[in-house]
């Protein structure tokens, strides 16, 4: 169902507000950088700050400025069930193409609790759903086992974010799901190995910034050049690293200001880069011709 390159995108601000002009600027650097979809109000894209109305918002100005060119695969997860189905709902009515489902955080469920909760989620709405496992940010892990028995009782869920770090992982799950269930990299700098292993593409912190060459990655190897994927992959790795110099998306959003793209305002309890990064941001974006 979903292969390819997939932009986390950010929720640009200005002055505390949604920037609807800079965010309009970013959907359309990413229909021309060439990438399948992107991914609004993710964890790149600052969901915990945003309130309800502000979440539906961002999706609706997401899938305005995609017009049909790109999938719209919107972040509607929760640690709450109930919400988690709500703004599923609310962004299936305002045009969302699909859904990402974290794993619920800060209360670790049980892998019964789990699939139970996804199993809810995706009972309630005809859109395909993407899974996202990052025990990292969540505390807790989709278990492999636990992924294969949602997939068999949930028609819809078609996909996993994979951002557990392991290539293991990634081996396991394509050996135990249907070959139509595809598996994404959740990070950057993994996403050739893992796809080594069996995964069909990356959801991108990096592509925000250079979508036409995370695509350029993915296609190579996509299409069976191993060799040139390497190539793309080793040009690209500083990026992939120097992004994450701080909490994600602190160093995207100062990359995009350094690109003109818009400000690097965060709400708290997120806050700017030091200079220290920021010079390495920018410093990273020179040599790749990005400024």
């Amino acid at each position: 169902m979903f292969t390819g390159t997939y932009t986390a995108i950010v929720t640009p601000f200005r002055q505390g507000q949604i920037d609807v002009d800079a965010l309009q600027k970013l959907v359309r650097a990413q229909v021309r950088g060439g990438v399948d979809g992107i991914v609004p109000v993710g964890t790149t894209g600052e969901s915990p700050t945003l309130d309800y109305d502000e979440h539906i918002r961002v999706i609706e100005l997401a899938v305005q400025f995609a017009a049909g060119r790109i999938r719209v695969i919107a972040g509607t997860g929760g640690n709450s069930t109930r919400e988690a189905i709500d703004l599923t709902a609310r962004a299936e009515a305002v045009g969302a193409d699909a859904t990402l489902q974290v794993a619920p955080y800060y209360n670790k469920p049980t892998q019964e609790g789990l699939f139970q909760h996804f199993k809810a989620v995706a009972d309630s709405t005809r859109l395909p759903v993407m899974l996202y496992s990052i025990p990292g940010r969540c505390g807790v892990e989709i278990a492999v086992d636990t992924v294969v028995r949602i997939a068999a009782a949930c028609p819809n869920v078609v996909s996993i974010k994979e951002a557990g770090g392991s290539c293991d992982r990634v081996s396991q799950l394509r050996a135990v799901l249907p070959p139509k269930f595809t598996i994404l990299s959740g990070d950057d700098s993994l996403t050739l190995p893992f796809m080594s292993v069996g995964a069909s593409g990356v959801v991108s912190v990096a592509s925000n910034v250079a979508p036409k060459q995370v695509s350029q990655l993915v296609q190579r190897f996509l299409k069976g050049d191993a060799r040139g994927a390497a190539k793309v992959h080793a040009r690209l790795f500083p990026l992939f690293r120097n992004l994450f110099v701080e909490t994600n998306p602190a160093p995207v959003k100062a990359a995009l200001a350094e690109m003109g793209m818009m400000t690097d305002d965060l709400r708290l309890p997120l806050v700017g880069i030091s200079e220290a990064s920021r010079k390495l941001v920018r410093k990273t974006l020179k040599d790749l011709g990005l400024i």
